[in-house]
């Protein structure tokens, strides 16, 4: 099972989102998505996302939480455990980003982005501070949800 860190930027309102359109073979792609990646070998979640965040945007982050962990099930690309974290970023600046093009978006308005169906699950949940969440989304071949399940 790969391990892996994800994280939403907030600013005034807005999460700092990534259109993958840049990396072959990505399995995001064409989707809108927090900032993430793959845990390397010896990294903390927490370290893993302080990195990504880094290396994909440059920008300094506060307040950084875990919020969530979610089981995928990926008959396409392999099973996968993230680690949800939520940012807070005082910049309007929008990195560029060799993965995809970044945007700040009003949070009221990522539902209208192409996004997983999955995440339409959670990222509701980001905006309250309730206890860290235990979240698995099952996906069949192609890349529909079939089922999800909270613990």
């Amino acid at each position: 099972m790969r391990l892996t860190t994800l994280c939403y930027i907030e600013n005034r309102g807005r999460y700092l989102m990534m259109h993958r359109t840049k990396k072959d073979g990505d399995e995001n792609a064409g989707k809108w998505i927090g900032v993430g990646g793959h845990m390397e070998d010896g990294e903390s979640p927490d370290e893993c996302i302080l990195r990504e965040i880094t290396e994909e945007t440059g920008l300094k982050v506060s307040g950084l939480k875990l919020r969530g962990i979610i089981t995928f099930i990926l008959p396409d690309f392999g099973n996968e455990l993230t680690f949800l974290y939520t940012a807070c970023s005082e910049s309007d600046f929008v990195p560029p980003c060799p993965e995809g093009e970044t945007a700040w978006i009003p949070v009221g308005e990522i539902d209208k982005l192409e996004l997983w169906d999955g995440d339409r699950i959670f990222l509701p949940m980001l905006s309250g501070g309730g206890d860290v969440f235990s979240l698995k989304l099952i996906y069949a071949p192609g890349g529909e949800l079939i089922g999800h399940s909270f613990s």
